[in-house]
């Protein structure tokens, strides 16, 4: 007779950071780690230097940001451009370029995949997120869930570079509870560097390219959103 495993939402949060941790540190070839402390907050908010953002949903509803300082942002991008075979004379200099903007938001394009990798197989339920979306912040921004959730929980979690670096993750969703009924097998894991090999491939000839109109006009339009 199988045990009554039970997961609840700040064990679905410790699978989200071992992911930005686990994909983040195979992109860059460096050790990126996270606190082993969880913070309890009210709200969730977009804040400086560089933050990015996804809305997801399916078997349950939420809100993942993630905020950069300028440092941990150019510490991040500048590892993972090289990685790539990118040469430093080529890398942008500012965090505010539209292109380590575009890196940042592929690469949580990646922890959030392997995330819902994980989440599909352990706990046997579906989610999908939305396209994560990268701003330039010089001010705090609160950003409210357009999603319907029962009893949402916010939480703050700080991770750290090699370069001792700080950035933050901030994680909503409703409270919930899954519950092992019965003993059940797994697939196996998909390796974060194949991952960053199938997303990432085409990263050197985008670095090559500046952003077009349109890339443009949707960040305006996501400006206009937020009512900025």
């Amino acid at each position: 007779m199988v045990s009554n495993k039970i997961i609840k939402s700040d064990d679905i949060l410790l699978k989200l950071c071992k992911s930005v941790s686990c994909v983040l540190s195979s992109a860059t070839n460096s050790h990126i780690t996270h606190s082993d402390m969880i913070q309890s907050i009210t709200k969730t908010r977009l804040k400086p230097d560089l933050g990015c953002f996804s809305i997801f949903d399916g078997g349950f509803s939420g809100l993942v940001i993630i905020n950069f300082s300028a440092e941990a942002a150019m510490d991040i991008y500048r590892r993972y451009m090289l990685s790539m075979g990118i040469d430093e004379s080529e890398l942008a200099v500012l965090h505010t370029s539209d292109e380590v903007g575009n890196v940042m938001g592929e690469l949580m394009n990646q922890m959030l995949g392997d995330f819902i990798n994980k989440v599909s197989k352990e706990l046997q339920t579906s989610i999908k997120q939305s396209q994560p979306k990268m701003l330039n912040v010089n001010r705090d921004l609160t950003i409210s869930i357009d999603a319907n959730l029962d009893a949402p929980q916010a939480r703050r979690v700080s991770f750290k570079t090699e370069e001792n670096h700080v950035f933050y993750l901030e994680f909503a969703m409703d409270k919930t509870t899954f519950i092992q009924l019965d003993e059940f097998e797994m697939d196996e894991d998909i390796d974060p560097e194949k991952l960053i090999e199938i997303h990432g491939i085409d990263l050197p000839r985008q670095h090559q390219k500046k952003p077009d109109a349109t890339t443009t006009s949707s960040h305006d339009d996501l400006l206009d959103e937020l009512g900025l």
